[in-house]
């Protein structure tokens, strides 16, 4: 058969990786492909487990893409910023307040990073729902959603079931247990992300302290970064310090977001993250990342697995009461239209705002 032939696009060149002497976090490294056996899953899940309950973070290697595979969505990724006019970007921008979801584009100077010097964010993202012809796209997007389909299907069904499976299996649940709450085929707002980090002057340097995103959990359940060698993601260590995420080609970052604290019954807690301004020697580069932002199906409540039997022995962290947790959909509609946009008030722990959302408090961090 005659091989396809891939529509073109700009190669992205990533910049080398830092030569800087940086204090990076002890991330454990898990491998995908023994995911397919169980054999291989009851290897795997204790592994997860404890570099979930430790760092809340992990790699993931092995997951399914070639390096070549890996390469042509970065190329993919460029497209929305690069190759669509100001104003054709408008006419694919969310009123996010209005619709409770990121669809299309984030532009930049919508979150505030800095409320006291009115410092506001140089980070646009370009969305694409999982059922990536659910939403209407920019010209130069089009020719390239089959493969984007192929991205979502291949993070979806490779990567993020696999490490429902494995979460499952450590709370001794059934395997399919959290599956079947991501479902592909349900009305959702799981993501493909693309997001460009644009430098900033030295003036807003100043004034944010280097931070380009505070300090925060993420509003999901699962969150799978394809890593790349631009620092300055960050992660709150077991110590209380910040450390930074080491680049390592082809793999994963993973890790869990608001909705599996609820899952879990606080069994595992999402890890604080942040990104500040990349090493001196990377500073003469814009940051590109690719992102799959995974929630449950929209009419899933967020009830704690009480019928776990490692809950039961280990006790249920509620975040409210049974009859008061919210749908999947509140939550990420109350968590999305306020995130950068709302005053937060300032908490009791030095350094932390607070805001409340469906009567939780949510905490931000500086």
């Amino acid at each position: 058969m005659p091989s396809l032939t891939l529509p073109e696009c700009p190669h992205y060149i990533p910049p080398p990786e830092t030569k800087e002497d940086l204090e990076f976090a002890d991330l454990p490294i898990i491998d995908l492909s023994k995911a397919h056996t169980p054999e291989g899953r009851a290897e795997l899940y204790p592994q997860l487990r404890d570099a979930l309950r430790t760092h809340g973070f992990l790699y993931a290697i092995n997951h399914g893409y070639t390096q070549g595979q890996r390469d042509r969505i970065f190329d993919i990724a460029g497209l929305p910023f690069n190759n669509v006019s100001p104003d054709e970007k408008k006419m694919y921008t969310a009123d996010v307040e209005k619709v409770g979801y990121y669809a299309g584009y984030k532009p930049r100077q919508f979150w505030k990073i800095d409320t006291e010097n009115q410092i506001l964010d140089q980070i646009e993202h370009y969305a694409i729902n999982l059922n990536v012809t659910k939403r209407p796209h920019p010209t130069a997007v089009r020719p390239f959603l089959p493969e984007l389909d192929d991205f979502a299907r291949h993070n979806h069904f490779n990567i993020l079931h696999p490490i429902l499976r494995l979460i499952a299996l450590s709370l001794e649940l059934p395997e399919e247990t959290l599956v079947e709450k991501h479902n592909f085929d349900r009305t959702g707002e799981t993501s493909v992300r693309f997001m460009k980090y644009y430098r900033r002057s030295n003036d807003e340097e100043e004034k944010s302290k280097n931070v380009w995103l505070k300090g925060h959990t993420d509003i999901g359940s699962i969150t799978i970064l394809w890593s790349q060698p631009i620092g300055g993601l960050q992660i709150m260590a077991p110590d209380g310090k910040w450390k930074w995420v080491r680049h390592i080609d082809n793999s994963l970052v993973i890790n869990t977001g608001d909705m599996m604290t609820f899952f879990t019954g606080g069994y595992y807690k999402p890890t604080i993250h942040r990104v500040i301004q990349p090493p001196s020697d990377q500073r003469a580069y814009d940051r590109l990342g690719a992102y799959y932002f995974a929630m449950p199906d929209n009419d899933i409540r967020l009830l704690p697995c009480a019928e776990s039997p490692v809950l039961k022995r280990g006790g249920i962290e509620r975040q409210c009461l049974d009859d008061d947790s919210p749908l999947c959909e509140t939550w990420r509609k109350g968590r999305t239209t306020t995130y950068g946009r709302s005053d937060l008030k300032k908490g009791v722990e030095r350094g932390v705002e607070e805001e409340v959302i469906e009567g939780i408090v949510v905490k931000h961090y500086n």
